[in-house]
């Protein structure tokens, strides 16, 4: 057994550590507006519940590590004190880590992830509309644990409404588990899925992901494709070239066959497979050879 003197090590390698074996944890998809009223989405793993009575959610966006610098959900709970906390299931958790990309200031995240903002009833910020269960808050509190990159900030939110999708629910209006179908993360780009186990949600955080927004109307509007499809789509930094994707055909002869054909379907579901493998750069190549 190894032990550490965390001070001995740099930051990152300690995040590593507490994130790696502190879970799974819950996520906060904590959407904010600023004072102007423009919206902001983001997800956080530091967020439980820590009260009923008051109903009381905590979660902490946390210092960037690399440079310090502070997030806009930080800056804008600051400001308005006001935050809607959205849970995830499996059925959007692409469309969350897309959102979690660091785009500039004023970007849309509900765009990008191709999520729908729809107004709460107590408080400005928007709810996820495909998230299950919603909870609108007032900003109690705010406790900086720290003034170095990687220290948290504690939010502490009174919930002042909730929304429950109804679907969610067992004969006795509990919320049944299974239906749920709760994530979690852990260290690295692992995630767990309440009834099924580990799963890895690959995202490069160099890169921004082109959003579900500039995906092609003819791919959103499919009903081949899902939520989960549309994040995994929208989170490749730049389209395959023509050259690329002309070089692609030629080498797989029984994409050829699928791209004859008239139905657009069968072509969509080609495409789907490629992204069950996390293959999304073929994945486009298909869509993009059948325009």
């Amino acid at each position: 057994m190894i032990s550490i003197d965390p001070k001995s090590i740099e930051t990152a390698k300690l995040q590593g550590y507490l994130q790696g074996s502190v879970g799974p944890r819950p996520i906060a998809f904590a959407s904010t507006v600023d004072e102007d009223g423009n919206p902001n989405l983001s997800p956080f793993s530091f967020f439980n519940v820590f009260s009923a009575n008051p109903p009381i959610l905590v979660f902490s966006p946390a210092r960037r590590v690399r440079d310090n610098s502070i997030k806009h959900t930080l800056i804008n709970c600051e400001a308005t004190k006001e935050v809607v906390i959205n849970v995830v299931n499996f059925d959007l958790v692409q469309q969350t880590s897309l959102a979690s990309t660091e785009y500039a200031d004023g970007v849309n995240e509900f765009e990008k992830s191709g999520l729908t903002a729809v107004a709460s009833d107590l408080v400005k910020p928007f709810r996820v509309k495909e998230s299950p269960v919603q909870f609108e808050c007032k900003v109690n509190q705010i406790i900086p644990l720290g003034k170095q990159g990687g220290a948290g900030n504690l939010i502490l939110c009174e919930v002042v409404k909730i929304h429950i999708d109804e679907s969610v629910l067992d004969e006795n209006g509990a919320i049944d588990q299974h239906k749920i179908d709760l994530v979690s993360r852990l260290g690295g780009n692992w995630y767990s899925r309440s009834n099924q186990g580990l799963f890895e949600v690959p995202k490069p955080l160099s890169t921004l992901g082109i959003g579900v927004d500039a995906i092609p109307k003819y791919v959103k509007e499919s009903t081949v494709f899902d939520g989960n499809d549309l994040g995994k789509l929208g989170n490749i930094e730049a389209l395959p070239t023509t050259e690329e994707v002309s070089i692609f055909v030629k080498q797989n002869f029984s994409i050829k066959a699928v791209l004859s054909s008239d139905d657009v379907e069968k072509v969509h579901l080609e495409a789907k497979k490629y992204l069950n493998d996390n293959d999304v750069l073929s994945a486009w190549k298909v869509l993009l050879a059948k325009k």
